[in-house]
């Protein structure tokens, strides 16, 4: 990920790189006179990355009873008490428009990648759950889950630079970590193993790879730089830089590049 284009935004006074290339992407995309109203409403009209987001979100996460405008307030207010969530939705964009093929531009997981979707409302709602707000923390977890069939527990601890492919299916429970420059493809699962309580799921180091339908189950380790076969099930700790495949999962190598999650590479 090009760290350089997300840590400009933070200084004061400066361009932002990743909210210019989105509007850039989002002006050439207005030729398509169908999305022309959508895009100047979400994007072009809009002052800042973070207003485009909670504008956006919104409007996704609202109901009959809790209409778009008070659900985008509780984003700005977390958007502006916390700015490392804005810092985090940025890299998440860049770390899906570097690693996923199918995308064209850092407009594309901003408007329609629901994996990008329901990372940035688990990111509100972890804000949430940290203020004491947790009923209000739940609804979001809740219209996530319904929206975008991934379902991520408030309290989960996620770093920056994730990306989370299709989405479909994806589950974190309430005590995994998953640090930063991770990569999960549809059908994750980061769970418990019964019905204990306490620390009792995984704890994701950076620069994982988690192939399709993997299932890490407990409290344990995945050690940095690590890769998850697709399919495995996963009961036992992962040590860094190593491969797992199989179920239940065993160690069958060391992976071939530093950072997996960087290449993707589902092959084992």
């Amino acid at each position: 990920m090009d760290s350089a284009l997300v840590k400009n935004a933070a200084e004061p006074r400066s361009v932002d790189p990743v909210w210019a290339r989105i509007r850039e992407a989002a002006q050439a995309a207005a030729a398509e006179p169908v999305l022309a109203g959508t895009l100047h409403a979400t994007i072009l009209s809009q002052p800042k990355f973070e207003g485009a987001l909670s504008y956006h979100l919104a409007r996704l996460a609202a109901t009959t009873e809790v209409p778009a405008a008070l659900i985008r307030q509780i984003f700005d207010e977390a958007l502006a008490a916390d700015p490392a969530i804005g810092l985090a939705a940025r890299a998440d964009i860049m770390a899906f428009t570097e690693r996923d093929p199918a995308c064209t531009s850092p407009l594309d997981p901003l408007l329609w990648f629901k994996g990008y979707h329901a990372l940035q409302t688990s990111r509100v709602a972890h804000w949430l759950w940290l203020q004491g707000r947790k009923t209000l923390a739940h609804f979001l977890q809740s219209r996530a889950s319904a929206l975008f069939g991934v379902d991520i527990h408030p309290n989960a601890r996620i770093g920056k630079g994730i990306f989370i492919d299709h989405g479909t299916g994806v589950v974190i429970g309430e005590t995994a970590v998953v640090e930063d420059g991770v990569s999960m493809l549809h059908g994750v699962t980061l769970g418990g193993t019964g019905k204990e309580r306490g620390d009792r799921h995984p704890k994701v180091r950076r620069g994982v790879l988690l192939g399709a339908g993997a299932k890490v189950l407990g409290n344990i380790e995945i050690g940095a730089c690590a890769k998850i076969a697709a399919g495995s099930v996963v009961l036992a700790p992962v040590p860094a830089g190593c491969t797992a495949a199989g179920v239940p999962a065993r160690i069958i190598g060391c992976v071939d590049v530093p950072e997996p999650a960087l290449e993707m590479d589902q092959t084992i």
